[in-house]
């Protein structure tokens, strides 16, 4: 009785009066909202106006959920960015427009090859011959190279609804003044010509790949192999992890070690928190999860496993850590991003009879084919595998697909090739002991390998991609690291 009085009286008024009404009734309840209060009173970071901080996440709080999750996308994996914003943008007729393309000749092996199509097809190309016209970083001798040097976003392809497949036009630059086995590289984050390598000899080398490849800062400390580093937010920090049990954390620009954490075992993989850079977690062979703050270097908080934690990643939003470890096993834990609390929540075992060590855990937050989050695995008996994520069940894993490689005896690494990926199928890239790189089609049961890049000589370990994924690195077991140049959409129309 007493909701009909109060909108009968609400009837009766002027309708200014009834807006003014809801106005402050909207205007108390967000007031009193908890989520808009945490936005504002988020510490800035060092570098930031606090001023401009404050009101972007109210601006963000405003916007409606699903705004706010592909903001946190694009800002958290670049790589979703790219892939998302591509799905997105597909035209509806995508499937109908797909045209096969020309049959690959030796006169433009590892090339794209254009059609008068609205799309153009991956083209399944046998390789590239990679021993001519590259641009060497060494600092003894540097010359320019015939494909062009611009490592830049601007290489990549600004067409609407579609992005072209990874063919290759060659190398970009080579970096071979490591003497050691480099066991892991990456870009910088979010960066496209940043580049860092870690080495079997304990070295950390920062590299840039734009006009003119250099070597910015090598960064000495570790006495044994590098097994793991990751950038900061802000590129301006690298945290590493070592077999001779300590976590580093570098300046890069000064080149100077800030802090060393000792541990009683190897330390095999690390992240900084994707949100609170002030978290860093470390896993070790001490068969734990370390949380450690990384403006003291002490432990916040860990969790304990059934073996050695030799690989991780996070997802976009740092709720989650994906972990493997030396017995193929890949678990899903949750980690409170204010206090660094860390829970297990899921585990998955292979049914494989041999367990081999996890050397690749990645995740991406959307998939074409999974339509949802998805991680990709590699253990180093040579099996891939693809499992879609449920967020919603604390990172429940299912596997979609898998594939099984020649077993290897190094610590190879594999990764996603995102753009690729918005093709019918889900392309994996992959180094292998034969000294090639390959790319893979999950999704095909005969014929998985679709592309290969040759040049270097040794076993393949590492393979990463840049922010503008138009450059691809990959690094071998005697040093040499290369950065292969993908090709633009209009090269080749005039050809």
């Amino acid at each position: 009785m007493a909701e009909q009085t109060s909108a009968a009286v609400n009837d009766g008024e002027p309708e200014s009066r009834q807006k003014e009404h809801r106005t402050n009734n909207d205007n108390k309840e967000k007031s009193s909202d908890p989520e808009l209060f945490c936005c504002l009173l988020q510490p800035a970071t060092a570098d930031g106006d606090p001023e401009y901080i404050g009101i972007r996440r109210l601006l963000l709080h405003r916007k409606a959920e699903a705004g706010v999750l592909r903001r946190k996308d694009w800002r958290c994996n670049g790589k979703t960015y790219v892939a998302y914003r591509n799905y997105i943008c597909k035209p509806r007729n995508w499937e109908t427009l797909r045209a096969s393309s020309l049959q690959t000749t030796p006169g433009n092996s590892g090339r794209w090859i254009s059609s008068s199509s609205p799309l153009s097809r991956w083209s399944e190309v046998d390789s590239w011959s990679s021993g001519r016209d590259v641009l060497s970083a060494n600092p003894v001798s540097n010359h320019r190279s015939s494909f062009g040097s611009n490592a830049s976003d601007s290489d990549r392809p600004r067409r609407h609804g579609v992005e072209p497949a990874y063919s290759f036009v060659g190398m970009h630059c080579i970096f071979d003044q490591c003497r050691a086995s480099v066991t892991v590289l990456k870009f910088g984050h979010m960066s496209s010509d940043l580049l860092a390598y870690g080495a079997s000899d304990g070295t950390l080398t920062v590299c840039s790949v734009s006009d003119a490849p250099s070597v910015i800062k090598q960064l000495n400390g570790h006495s044994k192999d590098v097994t793991d580093f990751d950038f900061s937010s802000n590129n301006q920090y690298i945290a590493s992890s070592s077999l001779d049990k300590t976590v580093r954390v570098w300046e890069i620009y000064k080149g100077i070690c800030i802090r060393v954490i000792y541990g009683v075992s190897s330390q095999l993989c690390i992240r900084f928190h994707p949100v609170n850079n002030n978290f860093l977690s470390v896993g070790n062979a001490n068969k734990e999860i370390n949380v450690f703050n990384f403006s003291t270097g002490r432990v916040i908080n860990k969790s304990v496993f059934d073996s050695e934690v030799t690989s991780m990643d996070h997802d976009h939003t740092g709720h989650l850590i994906f972990c493997g470890d030396a017995q193929g096993c890949i678990y899903s834990v949750n980690m409170n991003s204010h206090t660094g609390g860390l829970s297990r929540s899921h585990r998955y075992r292979s049914s494989s009879k041999h367990k081999s060590p996890v050397t690749t855990v990645q995740y991406r937050s959307f998939s074409l084919l999974a339509r949802g989050p998805v991680l990709l695995t590699c253990t180093q008996d040579g099996n891939l595998s693809f499992f879609s994520v449920a967020l919603e069940i604390k990172g429940y894993l299912t596997l979609r697909c898998s594939l099984k490689l020649t077993p290897r005896i190094h610590k190879i690494q594999a990764s996603f090739c995102p753009l690729l990926s918005l093709e019918k199928g889900e392309f994996i890239v992959s180094g292998s002991e034969d000294s090639n790189v390959y790319f893979y089609d999950l999704t095909k049961p005969k014929h998985t390998c679709v592309n290969k890049l040759q040049g270097h000589r040794f076993p393949v370990m590492g393979i990463a991609w840049n922010h503008g994924e138009n450059l691809l690195a990959s690094s071998d077991f005697y040093g040499v690291v290369i950065v292969w140049k993908r090709e633009k959409a209009n090269q080749n129309k005039n050809t």
